[in-house]
């Protein structure tokens, strides 16, 4: 049985106070144990999916454990009175050097899905220079899927065939969790990660933002600069109903019987 870290409700969604050293643990526990284990992420853009779409809120209902990706979660469970430490935050930046390296001296099988033709390989090219003995597969993102579509049942088949301990998911959010939670059934593989663009940042094909800036909250200011046109929505929209759902819960709070 896999031990998880504490399990807490931001805004009626779980969250676990999980460190970078606590997601290594879980998931070389699911791969030893043999089982299949989904490791998802919050921050403020996948509390608005979540609370939006109700395949999201399914994909989240199947993951095993919810770490934090943004500093928007840490402020807002501080303000709601909850135990966050700044060590509760890893981002794929931050996580996938650590992962790499315990994939190649454990010898784990990777395997990535997502980007554009070309970031994926060029990614895992980067890493198998950096870590050398991964075992790394990939595939890009830029297919169709759904039943009635052979394709699909292509990268499936491809990513059955790696047999990857771990299975890294980077289509950008909902279609990422729309994926996994539609071919969860069919997939032979351990630890599934919903990654974002991860193997995009390690092939240069996004900036990578400056770490004190991930270590302030200013993050997604650099992400905005450099991708206005995909992002202004996610930074400069979705935030405020984010927001008015927080109020929302703050005054429910004051309003119960002490």
């Amino acid at each position: 049985m896999m031990q998880r870290p504490v399990a807490v409700r931001v805004l009626g969604l779980r969250v676990h106070l999980a460190t970078l050293a606590d997601l290594n643990a879980h998931v070389a526990a699911a791969i030893r144990a043999g089982r299949r284990s989904i490791v998802a992420h919050h921050n403020l853009n996948s509390l608005y999916h979540a609370r939006r779409d109700p395949r999201v809120h399914a994909f989240y209902g199947e993951a095993d454990l919810v770490h934090v990706d943004g500093m928007g979660i840490i402020w807002i469970g501080q303000l709601l009175g909850m135990p966050f430490r700044r060590a509760h935050r890893t981002t794929y930046v931050d996580w996938v050097g650590p992962l790499m390296s315990r994939a190649a001296a454990e010898g784990w099988r990777v395997f990535y899905l997502g980007g554009r033709p070309g970031v994926a390989e060029t990614a895992a090219a980067r890493l198998r220079a950096r870590f050398p003995g991964i075992q790394i597969e990939t595939a890009h993102g830029y297919f169709s899927f759904g039943l009635e579509h052979r394709e699909d049942e292509l990268i499936v088949d491809k990513i059955n065939a790696f047999r990857p301990d771990v299975l890294m998911v980077g289509m950008g959010m909902p279609r990422q969790e729309h994926w996994i939670l539609h071919r969860l059934d069919d997939l032979d593989a351990r630890a599934i990660l919903q990654a974002g663009a991860c193997f995009d940042y390690v092939a240069g094909a996004i900036p990578t933002p400056p770490r004190w800036m991930g270590r302030s909250g200013l993050e997604w200011l650099y992400r905005l600069i450099c991708e206005p046109t995909r992002l202004w929505r996610r930074y400069l929209l979705e935030p405020w109903l984010v927001g008015a759902w927080l109020l929302h819960d703050l005054l429910r709070r004051l309003d119960r019987p002490r």
